[in-house]
């Protein structure tokens, strides 16, 4: 008995490692040389290249490629059709593969459906990116962004709640109790 999924339409190329408990759906392309933590769900029609490494329980949906250079951290949640680039300046009559650059999104980030990553911006800690956002730049722990391109709105939770702070710069999430400092532009749990 496998230790893991795959749907019978999805190509899983040698040379993977796959954790227990993933779950690969229709139509899907894992590559050779990428790494899938344990109880990863990974959504129809996704691409996972060559050296890209998710970590635990990532959440992939639909409609979503990840191009070599981008690393994913536990629990990250990728959003329906959203986009990882990995090269600044493509061209097709243009050999770059010895430029891709790195994206790493941390611990706990979402990246909302239809949101564009250019490659090597950075995602902190539980960062929130807004459907469609166009993220060109890095994104603080805890930060909410949106728009095109993104800009930093507001702060986030742990479980996804939008912070409110009070006068001493403290924020409880309504719905974990946690509480959350702000001081010099940096959210830090405290509860």
């Amino acid at each position: 008995m496998e230790k893991y999924f795959i749907h019978p339409s999805s190509f899983v190329d040698e040379g993977c490692e796959i954790g227990a408990g993933v779950k690969v759906w229709h139509f899907c392309h894992i590559m050779k040389g990428c790494i899938i933590g344990e109880n990863c769900n990974i959504g129809q029609n996704v691409v996972i290249s060559p050296k890209v490494i998710l970590g635990k329980n990532v959440r992939v949906q639909n409609n979503v490629s990840i191009y070599e250079g981008v690393i994913c951290e536990d629990d990250v949640f990728l959003g329906p059709s959203m986009v990882f680039t990995n090269v600044i300046n493509p061209r097709s009559a243009v050999s770059r593969k010895e430029e891709f650059k790195k994206t790493i999104v941390k611990k706990g980030a979402s990246i909302g459906a239809n949101a564009t990553i250019v490659c090597g911006n950075n995602i902190g800690e539980y960062a929130f990116i807004g459907a469609g956002a166009v993220v060109t730049k890095e994104v603080l722990p805890y930060s909410l962004v949106v728009g095109n391109p993104a800009r930093h709105t507001g702060w986030m939770s742990e479980h996804g709640m939008k912070l409110s702070f009070d006068k001493n710069n403290i924020a409880v999430c309504p719905e974990s109790n946690q509480e959350y400092l702000l001081e010099n532009n940096r959210i830090k749990r405290i509860k």
